[in-house]
């Protein structure tokens, strides 16, 4: 997109108020591919955009990465494990999207060629937190999951960025204490190994 053209889109980029896109609904995904080639939209998560003069904050992360899953799951499913951990800020962007549901609910299947796996998990009463209004899992949680459940490449870098975010007030002791107190834990000996060496190079 050159001269007018660009000129166009960067006017109805700047004219809408928003400031994260998705393909397919002002713009298509070609167009928002376009645009970042152009330096006006920087890629998120799936085929969401947000604009370059907008810093990437949780509440957009949290967005970009629920829509890659159908509206109508939405408010059925939260955010976990890496794709939790990049939401805080704390890990890599993830391949594919970690989503969680209660065992309990009844939820949809993802479609197919989805760009998210999910998992059927207990959720209790505090394991989940609201990031611009999209379910993610609480500091917590997310923590004990990337601990069971994240790679060697990863897992013990993302407990450290857990641990020293302030704002999600989130000491690896307390981690450690859930889960040597929870039981019939698949990984929980690794889990723990995990814990105490990001406890012990975050001192």
């Amino acid at each position: 997109m050159q001269g007018r053209g660009l000129a166009h889109r960067d006017l109805a980029i700047n004219s809408t108020g928003g400031v994260l896109f998705h393909g397919g609904s002002l713009f298509s995904s070609v167009e928002l591919q376009a645009m970042r080639m152009d330096g006006l939209m920087a890629h998120v998560c799936g085929e969401s955009y947000v604009r370059t003069d907008q810093p990437s904050t949780p509440a957009i992360r949290a967005q970009s990465a629920i829509n890659t899953v159908p509206r109508s799951l939405h408010a059925r499913v939260a955010l976990a494990r890496q794709s939790a951990a990049w939401v805080y800020g704390c890990s890599p962007a993830p391949s594919v999207v970690s989503l969680v549901t209660d065992h309990r609910r009844r939820t949809t299947a993802l479609p197919a060629f989805c760009d998210a796996v999910m998992h059927q998990v207990t959720l209790g009463p505090c394991d989940l937190s609201t990031i611009g209004g999209v379910p993610v899992t609480s500091p917590l949680r997310t923590a004990l999951d990337v601990a069971i459940h994240g790679q060697d490449s990863w897992a013990v870098e993302t407990l450290k960025s857990i641990a020293a975010a302030p704002g999600l007030r989130c000491p690896l002791h307390l981690v450690i204490l859930s889960l040597e107190s929870s039981v019939r834990v698949p990984g929980k000996a690794r889990a723990l190994s995990r814990l105490r060496e990001a406890l012990r190079v975050s001192r």
